[in-house]
């Protein structure tokens, strides 16, 4: 039986989250508690990679926190962006989020028809002139973007600006939870740090993504509930499909 459920991402921001409507139909507690946290990159660390902003005309930003970073170092060290600056989105979302540092130009910010980075592969071609820089994480799990601008012949270069550190449990934080979700290989690093001596018994645990699939059976744990499938394309769908069957 499901009865409590822990979503290692922060608390959605809209009340209609599908997560809420699980809750509600299920009688499922679910407590968003993120096992890993966004810290600034020291600068000494930033200087030590030798990369010169003003050197690149194009920015690749798959995640907002890229966003935030690249514009906080580059407040730092005290770069106005240019209007000239091209702006490559995995997603929508993501190419809207830019607003919060600049104007939002149709023209410079260039995003996937389906939220898919391989959507902008014509555009990228188009724009082979460009050099893109790509900022990412101390932690990242793949070389996607790397491997896409590798393919396309086109000059890039990856920058960390930004830190992916473990948010460890504290002494009195329960720990009473039925299932965990994760989505991140970084999440389950943070959950043995937490409990070097974790033993899984009856608890499922769940996950978003081969990678952290991968993460969760190289830990020796049992993964229960792996998304996104065929039938179920969101780890909500999951999840309630998941509840369903298990607390019948």
């Amino acid at each position: 039986m499901i009865k409590k459920v822990l979503v290692s991402q922060p608390k959605p921001a809209s009340d209609k989250s599908s997560y809420y409507d699980i809750a509600a139909k299920y009688g499922v507690e679910i407590v968003f508690r993120p096992f890993i946290k966004i810290d600034d990159l020291p600068m000494k660390d930033f200087r030590q990679q030798k990369v010169n902003i003003p050197d690149y005309t194009a920015v690749v930003f798959t995640s907002r926190h890229a966003i935030d970073h690249f514009f906080r170092i580059c407040k730092e060290i005290r770069y106005t962006v240019p209007e000239t600056m091209r702006y490559f989105c995995s997603s929508e979302t993501i190419a809207l989020y830019i607003q919060k540092y600049v104007q939002y130009r149709k023209r410079k910010i260039h995003f996937g028809a389906n939220n898919k980075l391989t959507d902008l592969i014509p555009t990228f071609t188009k724009h082979h002139a460009e050099n893109f820089l790509v900022p990412t994480s101390n932690v990242h799990t793949s070389d996607d973007v790397k491997d896409l601008l590798d393919s396309l012949g086109v000059k890039h270069t990856e920058c960390v600006m930004y830190q992916t550190v473990s948010n460890k449990f504290t002494p009195d934080e329960p720990f009473d939870y039925d299932m965990m979700l994760f989505f991140s290989p970084a999440g389950i690093s943070s959950l043995l740090e937490s409990f070097p001596d974790f033993e899984q018994g009856e608890r499922c645990i769940g996950c978003f993504g081969h990678a952290t699939a991968k993460a969760i059976k190289d830990a020796g744990l049992r993964l229960d509930l792996e998304a996104p499938t065929a039938q179920a394309a969101s780890i909500t769908a999951a999840l309630e499909d998941f509840i369903k069957q298990r607390n019948q």
